[in-house]
């Protein structure tokens, strides 16, 4: 099971971090605030031993799910996000192209 939580490093800059029960190290997607009601996830990093258990994945939908909360938009900086919002077509309404 794959544990997640949000992580604000400062006034513009956070991080959602996954743990997996168990494994050594931890996902991270960093993201920025670029203004009111817009954010740009930046980078998505995720250590070999969590490689192929959809830790990736579910820290983009984690994040999809806070936008749609929050009220944001999502510039997907981050290759693995923009790939991940493809195949989403569900999700368009909430990406903004980078």
């Amino acid at each position: 099971m794959v544990e997640i939580r949000r992580e604000q490093i400062d006034a513009r800059h956070g991080r959602y971090v996954a743990r997996i029960p168990g494994l050594e190290g931890e996902a991270e997607l960093t993201f920025t605030r670029r203004g009111p009601g817009q954010i740009s996830a930046d980078h998505t990093g995720v250590p070999d031993s969590m490689a192929g258990q959809g830790v990736g994945r579910a820290l983009v939908e984690r994040l999809v799910a806070d936008a749609g909360q929050e009220g944001d938009r999502i510039i997907p900086v981050c290759p693995f996000v923009l790939a991940q919002s493809r195949r989403h077509p569900d999700w368009a309404d909430l990406f903004i192209a980078p």
